[in-house]
């Protein structure tokens, strides 16, 4: 256990792994973001649904094993290069962030706490046990306050970068369940997809990105649906022959 991530089940080689970047809205006591706390409880802070779904998902059996971040992607955007600006936003949708405005001294500090650890932790997980599969789990907003007027119909999207294995199968699987699915929405694994990149590309493992609209993970009844369609997916992705 550490402040930088948390771990459910067990992984197992030839198994399947979850990663929930942004599945925490814990700021530490020490941290002061100076924002409304109301914030903490918006899609900026945290990832809705996600560490519900991933406790679902490990205790059904669908997945051996999650690894979620520990603290809130306003302290540290985990699903970020090191070095990119937003790794420590200074901003989200609108709202100021105002402790986030370090120095050099501050932002490392930040990094070494949190970002590395956790990082550190998913690639020594991969190393004992690598997966046959990851599952990079995330959430987005029906809405942004930012734009207003831009739609996103999607109830689910699934997302990758230059390994597409799974991602026609995982689709398919979805569609199946009678959701509407976006293929690279509502925005694109080339662009935003760190964590994958680092750890399942760059290791030649299979993976697949899902984002779940976050007003149908709000609560308990859509969690469980959610892990029960994203269990059935898991099971014909593993079935899938992975070439």
């Amino acid at each position: 256990m550490s402040e930088a991530w948390r771990d459910l089940g067990t992984p197992r080689a030839g198994g399947v792994l979850l990663i929930g970047d942004h599945a925490s809205a814990h700021v530490p006591a020490d941290i002061d973001l100076r924002i409304d706390a109301a914030l903490l409880r918006e899609h900026i802070a945290i990832d809705i649904g996600v560490a519900e779904v991933a406790a679902r998902l490990v205790e059904g059996g669908a997945v051996d094993a999650a690894i979620l971040g520990g603290v809130s992607r306003l302290v540290v955007d985990c699903n970020r290069e090191e070095h990119a600006p937003g790794v420590i936003p200074i901003a989200s949708d609108g709202h100021a962030i105002p402790g986030n405005a370090l120095d050099h001294a501050g932002r490392e500090a930040r990094i070494a706490r949190f970002f590395r650890p956790y990082h550190d932790h998913i690639a020594a997980v991969i190393a004992a046990a690598r997966p046959a599969m990851i599952l990079s789990l995330h959430s987005f907003t029906p809405h942004l306050a930012s734009d207003p007027a831009q739609e996103r119909p999607w109830q689910v999207g699934v997302l990758y970068n230059a390994d597409a294995r799974l991602a026609a199968p995982a689709i398919a699987a979805l569609e199946a369940e009678g959701l509407t699915v976006g293929d690279q929405l509502p925005y694109s694994g080339k662009l935003l997809n760190a964590t994958m990149n680092r750890h399942a590309e760059a290791n030649d493992i299979p993976y697949v990105g899902i984002e779940m609209r976050q007003d149908l993970v709000a609560d308990a009844a859509g969690q469980t649906r959610f892990a029960e369609w994203l269990a059935r997916m898991c099971e014909k992705l593993v079935r899938a022959e992975i070439t």
